[in-house]
């Protein structure tokens, strides 16, 4: 390779201020970006102990007195969608966008998401390729009995809870919401694996409830079983929706499997949460 003179003298001058600025540019302080907490504590309907990462809003303080709704986001671990799921509501609650209120955001780390997941299936297949599956009921039974009762006693929130599940993180939300609907508010439920033991979710009649209601579908360009399953789960669910409901759907042709969810949940919040204008 061959240098031209007025190459060599500009590679020389990037290299003196390369040097330059090591030398003289040094930083005053560091300090970590701190953008929640992580609590550990012992379960004794799971015999585990489980790992929450916390999102708490901007001036957050335990002596205020406001109070927070509370998004639960399944596959919370900090790696998997904590973060940026933390980052949407932070982003949303900022007061020139007003998508979303402040909220807290608990995020539930995995340790074996097939097991806490999925109901038991009758399918010897997939009992063999997947041998820890079905023990959802038990993970309900500590969202609702250990899991909720601790954010409630432990941080300043109101009564709104919703919860974020994808995959099948998705489908375990439908199996709250079509079991224990009153366990949250609001669902959204992204890229659902209602395949699982051959659709028999879709089968189940839910649930009746009284409380107000507010449920996304949203589904990427996955493959017809996914596609399909999930416009099932919206028809099902908004043909024979209560007064206090809400249930929308959302297609992103654009996406796939793998990265429908952060789309398609600032699309559910726009649309639950955000504040119509006249």
């Amino acid at each position: 390779m061959k240098f031209t003179s007025n190459t060599l003298i500009i590679v020389l001058c990037f290299l003196a201020f390369k040097a330059y600025s090591q030398e003289n540019i040094k930083a005053i302080e560091k300090t970590p970006v701190i953008i929640g907490e992580s609590v550990t504590f012992h379960s004794k309907i799971l015999n585990q102990d489980r790992t929450l990462n916390i999102y708490l809003p901007q001036g957050y303080s335990a002596d205020s007195t406001k109070i927070y709704p509370v998004i639960y986001l399944l596959d919370g671990s900090v790696d998997e969608d904590f973060i940026h799921i933390s980052g949407l509501v932070q982003f949303g609650s900022f007061s020139w966008i007003n998508m979303i209120s402040e909220t807290i955001v608990v995020g539930i780390s995995n340790i074996d998401r097939k097991r806490d997941f999925t109901f038991p299936t009758t399918i010897e297949r997939d009992k063999k390729d997947f041998p820890t599956t079905g023990e959802s009921e038990k993970f309900i039974n500590f969202i609702e009995n250990e899991l909720q009762p601790y954010i409630e006693s432990q941080y300043i929130v109101n009564d709104i809870k919703t919860i974020i599940g994808q995959s099948l993180g998705g489908l375990l939300v439908t199996e709250i919401l079509f079991k224990k609907p009153d366990l949250f508010d609001n669902y959204i439920i992204i890229s659902p694996s209602l395949w699982w033991d051959n659709q028999s979710l879709l089968k189940l009649e839910p649930k009746s409830y009284s409380s107000e209601k507010k449920i996304y579908i949203g589904v990427g360009k996955e493959g017809k079983i996914m596609e399909e399953d999930a416009k099932q789960l919206y028809e099902k669910l908004n043909s024979d929706k209560k007064e206090n409901t809400e249930v929308h759907f959302g297609f992103f042709e654009k996406l796939d499997h793998g990265d429908t969810l952060h789309l398609a949940v600032y699309a559910a919040f726009d649309t639950l949460f955000r504040v119509k204008k006249d």
